[in-house]
Protein backbone atom coordinates (compact mmCIF):
# COMPACT_ATOMS: atom_id res chain seq x y z
CA UNK A 1 0.00 0.00 0.00
CA UNK A 2 1.37 2.86 -1.02
CA UNK A 3 1.38 6.16 1.77
CA UNK A 4 -0.21 9.40 0.37
CA UNK A 5 -0.12 12.99 1.08
CA UNK A 6 -2.93 15.06 -0.05
CA UNK A 7 -1.96 17.99 1.51
CA UNK A 8 -1.70 21.67 -0.01
CA UNK A 9 -0.99 24.74 0.81
CA UNK A 10 -3.20 27.81 -0.28
CA UNK A 11 -0.55 30.76 0.96
CA UNK A 12 -0.49 30.24 4.95
CA UNK A 13 -3.86 27.88 4.97
CA UNK A 14 -3.15 24.25 4.84
CA UNK A 15 -6.05 21.88 3.07
CA UNK A 16 -5.74 18.18 4.02
CA UNK A 17 -6.52 17.63 -0.03
CA UNK A 18 -6.96 19.90 -2.66
CA UNK A 19 -10.77 19.19 -3.19
CA UNK A 20 -12.50 22.49 -2.80
CA UNK A 21 -16.17 23.28 -3.43
CA UNK A 22 -16.75 26.41 -6.18
CA UNK A 23 -18.17 29.26 -5.01
CA UNK A 24 -22.40 29.71 -5.60
CA UNK A 25 -22.47 25.67 -6.74
CA UNK A 26 -22.62 24.58 -3.01
CA UNK A 27 -24.84 26.81 -0.84
CA UNK A 28 -23.98 27.51 2.56
CA UNK A 29 -22.37 24.15 3.25
CA UNK A 30 -25.57 22.47 5.13
CA UNK A 31 -27.70 22.18 1.94
CA UNK A 32 -25.05 19.57 1.08
CA UNK A 33 -24.16 17.62 4.37
CA UNK A 34 -27.00 15.03 4.28
CA UNK A 35 -25.41 13.96 0.92
CA UNK A 36 -21.39 13.70 2.15
CA UNK A 37 -19.07 14.23 5.17
CA UNK A 38 -17.96 18.10 4.70
CA UNK A 39 -14.87 17.04 7.02
CA UNK A 40 -13.56 15.19 3.70
CA UNK A 41 -13.20 17.85 1.60
CA UNK A 42 -10.07 20.44 1.33
CA UNK A 43 -12.28 23.29 2.20
CA UNK A 44 -15.46 24.21 1.44
CA UNK A 45 -16.14 28.00 -0.27
CA UNK A 46 -19.95 29.21 0.41
CA UNK A 47 -21.82 31.42 -1.80
CA UNK A 48 -20.67 34.78 -2.48
CA UNK A 49 -21.69 37.31 0.41
CA UNK A 50 -22.24 41.35 0.48
CA UNK A 51 -22.91 43.81 2.93
CA UNK A 52 -26.17 43.63 2.55
CA UNK A 53 -28.70 41.15 1.30
CA UNK A 54 -29.05 40.94 -2.56
CA UNK A 55 -32.05 39.52 -4.45
CA UNK A 56 -30.34 38.54 -7.70
CA UNK A 57 -31.75 38.79 -11.01
CA UNK A 58 -35.39 38.17 -12.07
CA UNK A 59 -35.96 35.14 -13.46
CA UNK A 60 -35.81 33.10 -15.51
CA UNK A 61 -31.84 32.30 -14.20
CA UNK A 62 -30.47 29.44 -15.34
CA UNK A 63 -30.47 27.36 -18.28
CA UNK A 64 -29.17 24.19 -19.46
CA UNK A 65 -27.57 23.81 -22.65
CA UNK A 66 -26.09 20.64 -24.80
CA UNK A 67 -22.92 20.97 -22.82
CA UNK A 68 -23.29 22.97 -19.71
CA UNK A 69 -25.27 25.40 -17.31
CA UNK A 70 -26.14 28.97 -18.35
CA UNK A 71 -26.63 30.71 -15.25
CA UNK A 72 -27.25 34.62 -14.06
CA UNK A 73 -28.45 34.59 -10.68
CA UNK A 74 -26.56 37.74 -10.03
CA UNK A 75 -25.01 36.64 -6.39
CA UNK A 76 -28.57 36.60 -4.47
CA UNK A 77 -27.64 36.28 -1.11
CA UNK A 78 -28.47 36.37 2.61
CA UNK A 79 -25.76 39.17 3.61
CA UNK A 80 -23.07 38.72 5.92
CA UNK A 81 -24.70 39.54 8.96
CA UNK A 82 -27.25 36.50 8.76
CA UNK A 83 -24.31 34.67 7.56
CA UNK A 84 -22.34 34.96 10.90
CA UNK A 85 -25.28 34.77 12.74
CA UNK A 86 -26.95 31.14 10.56
CA UNK A 87 -24.18 29.47 8.77
CA UNK A 88 -20.58 29.33 10.54
CA UNK A 89 -21.64 28.08 13.85
CA UNK A 90 -23.00 25.24 11.82
CA UNK A 91 -19.68 25.01 9.25
CA UNK A 92 -17.59 25.12 12.59
CA UNK A 93 -18.99 21.92 13.73
CA UNK A 94 -17.21 20.15 10.37
CA UNK A 95 -13.18 19.17 10.36
CA UNK A 96 -12.32 21.47 7.10
CA UNK A 97 -11.60 25.12 5.36
CA UNK A 98 -13.99 27.26 5.45
CA UNK A 99 -13.68 29.95 2.41
CA UNK A 100 -15.87 32.74 1.84
CA UNK A 101 -16.42 34.27 -1.28
CA UNK A 102 -17.58 37.86 -0.97
CA UNK A 103 -17.99 41.16 -3.34
CA UNK A 104 -19.24 44.65 -3.43
CA UNK A 105 -20.59 47.09 -5.73
CA UNK A 106 -17.70 49.80 -4.83
CA UNK A 107 -14.16 49.18 -3.50
CA UNK A 108 -15.11 50.97 -0.15
CA UNK A 109 -17.90 47.81 -0.19
CA UNK A 110 -14.95 45.04 -1.07
CA UNK A 111 -12.75 46.98 1.88
CA UNK A 112 -16.08 46.53 4.51
CA UNK A 113 -16.88 43.37 3.52
CA UNK A 114 -13.69 42.09 4.29
CA UNK A 115 -12.81 43.72 7.23
CA UNK A 116 -16.53 42.49 8.61
CA UNK A 117 -15.48 38.67 7.38
CA UNK A 118 -11.94 38.51 9.30
CA UNK A 119 -12.63 39.20 12.92
CA UNK A 120 -15.31 36.02 12.73
CA UNK A 121 -14.29 32.56 13.94
CA UNK A 122 -14.20 29.70 11.73
CA UNK A 123 -13.29 31.85 8.67
CA UNK A 124 -9.98 30.29 7.19
CA UNK A 125 -9.55 32.52 4.46
CA UNK A 126 -11.12 34.76 1.71
CA UNK A 127 -12.13 34.56 -1.94
CA UNK A 128 -12.64 37.74 -4.08
CA UNK A 129 -14.79 37.96 -6.61
CA UNK A 130 -14.39 40.43 -8.98
CA UNK A 131 -15.31 38.73 -12.36
CA UNK A 132 -19.32 37.77 -12.33
CA UNK A 133 -19.73 38.07 -15.79
CA UNK A 134 -23.91 38.92 -14.28
CA UNK A 135 -23.55 41.98 -12.78
CA UNK A 136 -24.64 45.13 -15.21
CA UNK A 137 -23.02 48.40 -15.52
CA UNK A 138 -19.43 48.73 -14.72
CA UNK A 139 -18.66 46.33 -12.41
CA UNK A 140 -16.91 43.94 -14.41
CA UNK A 141 -14.13 46.75 -14.94
CA UNK A 142 -13.29 45.11 -11.25
CA UNK A 143 -11.71 41.83 -13.03
CA UNK A 144 -10.88 43.15 -16.26
CA UNK A 145 -9.40 46.70 -16.32
CA UNK A 146 -5.46 46.09 -14.79
CA UNK A 147 -5.78 49.89 -12.66
CA UNK A 148 -8.81 48.88 -11.29
CA UNK A 149 -7.98 45.13 -10.14
CA UNK A 150 -4.70 46.76 -8.77
CA UNK A 151 -6.50 49.61 -6.52
CA UNK A 152 -9.79 47.00 -5.68
CA UNK A 153 -6.95 43.73 -4.94
CA UNK A 154 -5.06 45.78 -2.90
CA UNK A 155 -7.23 47.92 -0.73
CA UNK A 156 -8.58 44.31 0.14
CA UNK A 157 -4.93 43.55 1.03
CA UNK A 158 -4.71 45.88 3.33
CA UNK A 159 -8.34 45.79 5.19
CA UNK A 160 -7.28 41.86 5.66
CA UNK A 161 -5.18 39.46 7.20
CA UNK A 162 -6.54 36.09 5.98
CA UNK A 163 -5.50 34.36 3.11
CA UNK A 164 -6.38 36.35 0.12
CA UNK A 165 -7.39 34.49 -3.26
CA UNK A 166 -8.79 36.15 -6.18
CA UNK A 167 -11.07 34.81 -8.59
CA UNK A 168 -10.48 35.83 -11.67
CA UNK A 169 -12.44 36.43 -15.13
CA UNK A 170 -11.78 33.98 -18.27
CA UNK A 171 -13.65 36.96 -20.16
CA UNK A 172 -10.13 38.96 -21.07
CA UNK A 173 -7.40 39.11 -23.77
CA UNK A 174 -4.69 37.92 -21.58
CA UNK A 175 -5.42 36.51 -18.72
CA UNK A 176 -1.77 35.33 -17.26
CA UNK A 177 -1.69 39.55 -16.94
CA UNK A 178 -4.68 40.16 -15.14
CA UNK A 179 -3.53 37.03 -13.13
CA UNK A 180 0.32 39.26 -12.64
CA UNK A 181 -1.51 42.65 -11.54
CA UNK A 182 -3.72 40.84 -9.03
CA UNK A 183 -0.46 38.65 -7.58
CA UNK A 184 1.39 42.31 -7.32
CA UNK A 185 -1.37 43.82 -5.80
CA UNK A 186 -1.49 41.29 -2.55
CA UNK A 187 -2.86 38.37 -3.80
CA UNK A 188 -2.04 34.99 -1.68
CA UNK A 189 -3.63 32.93 -4.49
CA UNK A 190 -5.82 33.12 -7.69
CA UNK A 191 -9.17 31.12 -8.09
CA UNK A 192 -8.88 30.41 -12.38
CA UNK A 193 -11.59 30.70 -13.76
CA UNK A 194 -14.97 31.97 -13.68
CA UNK A 195 -17.58 31.44 -15.56
CA UNK A 196 -17.62 31.97 -19.94
CA UNK A 197 -20.30 35.13 -20.95
CA UNK A 198 -23.23 33.36 -23.01
CA UNK A 199 -26.20 33.24 -24.26
CA UNK A 200 -29.09 30.95 -25.25
CA UNK A 201 -31.89 31.88 -27.77
CA UNK A 202 -35.62 30.35 -27.92
CA UNK A 203 -36.29 30.32 -31.31
CA UNK A 204 -39.99 29.96 -30.84
CA UNK A 205 -40.26 33.71 -28.80
CA UNK A 206 -36.97 35.09 -30.70
CA UNK A 207 -35.63 36.34 -27.12
CA UNK A 208 -32.98 35.40 -25.21
CA UNK A 209 -34.22 32.70 -22.74
CA UNK A 210 -32.89 34.29 -19.58
CA UNK A 211 -34.10 37.62 -18.27
CA UNK A 212 -30.49 38.75 -18.11
CA UNK A 213 -30.46 38.22 -21.81
CA UNK A 214 -26.22 36.74 -21.06
CA UNK A 215 -24.85 34.47 -17.84
CA UNK A 216 -22.18 32.36 -16.98
CA UNK A 217 -21.69 29.47 -19.17
CA UNK A 218 -20.21 26.14 -16.75
CA UNK A 219 -19.91 22.81 -17.02
CA UNK A 220 -18.11 20.58 -19.29
CA UNK A 221 -17.84 22.51 -22.54
CA UNK A 222 -15.54 24.90 -20.64
CA UNK A 223 -12.99 22.68 -19.14
CA UNK A 224 -10.20 23.04 -22.25
CA UNK A 225 -10.13 26.75 -21.78
CA UNK A 226 -10.15 26.56 -18.01
CA UNK A 227 -7.05 23.98 -18.44
CA UNK A 228 -5.49 26.19 -20.93
CA UNK A 229 -5.99 29.09 -18.57
CA UNK A 230 -4.69 27.42 -15.79
CA UNK A 231 -1.50 26.61 -17.39
CA UNK A 232 -0.85 30.17 -18.72
CA UNK A 233 -1.18 31.38 -15.49
CA UNK A 234 1.06 28.98 -13.30
CA UNK A 235 3.93 29.99 -15.79
CA UNK A 236 3.35 33.81 -14.83
CA UNK A 237 3.19 34.21 -11.13
CA UNK A 238 4.58 32.38 -8.02
CA UNK A 239 1.07 32.10 -5.83
CA UNK A 240 -0.96 29.11 -6.19
CA UNK A 241 -3.26 28.55 -8.72
CA UNK A 242 -6.80 27.42 -7.93
CA UNK A 243 -7.78 25.94 -10.65
CA UNK A 244 -12.03 25.03 -11.87
CA UNK A 245 -13.98 24.89 -14.79
CA UNK A 246 -15.70 21.79 -15.68
CA UNK A 247 -14.44 19.31 -13.28
CA UNK A 248 -16.38 16.05 -13.24
CA UNK A 249 -14.36 13.44 -12.93
CA UNK A 250 -11.27 12.91 -11.12
CA UNK A 251 -9.22 12.78 -14.59
CA UNK A 252 -10.77 16.32 -14.80
CA UNK A 253 -9.23 17.56 -11.48
CA UNK A 254 -5.80 15.80 -12.32
CA UNK A 255 -5.25 17.76 -15.77
CA UNK A 256 -6.07 20.49 -13.68
CA UNK A 257 -2.99 19.48 -11.35
CA UNK A 258 -0.30 18.80 -14.11
CA UNK A 259 -1.47 22.26 -15.80
CA UNK A 260 -0.13 24.04 -12.64
CA UNK A 261 -3.48 24.02 -10.43
CA UNK A 262 -2.45 23.68 -6.29
CA UNK A 263 -6.21 22.77 -5.68
CA UNK A 264 -9.03 22.35 -7.44
CA UNK A 265 -13.00 23.80 -7.17
CA UNK A 266 -16.33 21.78 -7.46
CA UNK A 267 -19.03 23.15 -9.65
CA UNK A 268 -21.64 22.75 -11.35
CA UNK A 269 -20.69 18.92 -11.09
CA UNK A 270 -22.69 19.33 -7.55
CA UNK A 271 -25.89 19.78 -10.08
CA UNK A 272 -24.97 16.87 -11.29
CA UNK A 273 -24.29 14.56 -8.51
CA UNK A 274 -24.49 15.91 -4.76
CA UNK A 275 -21.54 13.72 -3.88
CA UNK A 276 -19.35 14.71 -6.68
CA UNK A 277 -17.04 16.49 -4.63
CA UNK A 278 -15.96 13.31 -2.66
CA UNK A 279 -15.87 11.27 -5.93
CA UNK A 280 -13.13 13.17 -7.26
CA UNK A 281 -11.34 12.85 -4.35
CA UNK A 282 -11.68 8.98 -4.77
CA UNK A 283 -10.32 9.28 -7.89
CA UNK A 284 -7.54 11.22 -7.52
CA UNK A 285 -6.64 9.13 -4.71
CA UNK A 286 -6.94 6.28 -7.45
CA UNK A 287 -5.12 8.02 -10.00
CA UNK A 288 -1.79 8.80 -7.28
CA UNK A 289 -2.42 4.69 -6.10
CA UNK A 290 -2.03 3.51 -9.40
CA UNK A 291 0.84 5.53 -10.57
CA UNK A 292 2.22 5.03 -7.44
CA UNK A 293 2.22 9.17 -6.61
CA UNK A 294 3.54 9.39 -2.59
CA UNK A 295 2.95 13.40 -2.79
CA UNK A 296 -0.03 15.04 -4.53
CA UNK A 297 2.77 17.88 -4.85
CA UNK A 298 4.62 16.06 -7.21
CA UNK A 299 1.93 16.35 -9.70
CA UNK A 300 1.53 19.99 -9.61
CA UNK A 301 2.94 21.98 -13.37
CA UNK A 302 4.24 18.16 -14.48
CA UNK A 303 2.38 18.87 -17.40
CA UNK A 304 5.13 21.50 -18.45
CA UNK A 305 7.68 19.57 -18.44
CA UNK A 306 6.96 18.35 -21.84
Amino acid sequence: MVSMDLSVRIGSLELKNPVMTASGTFGYGEEYAEFLDLSRLGAVVVKGLSLLPKEGNPPPRIVETASGMLNAIGLQNIGIQRFIDEKIPFLRTYDTKVIVNFFGDSIEEYVAAAERLSSVEGIHGLEMNISCPNKQAGWCIFGTDPRVTTEVVGAVRKATKLPLIVKLSPNVTDISLMAKVAEDAGADALSVINTLTGMVIDIKTRRPKLANRTGGLSGPAIKPVAVRMVYEVFKAVKVPVIGMGGIMHGDDAIEFLLAGATAVAVGTANFVNPNATIDILDGIMAYMKDGKVEDINLLRGAAHAI
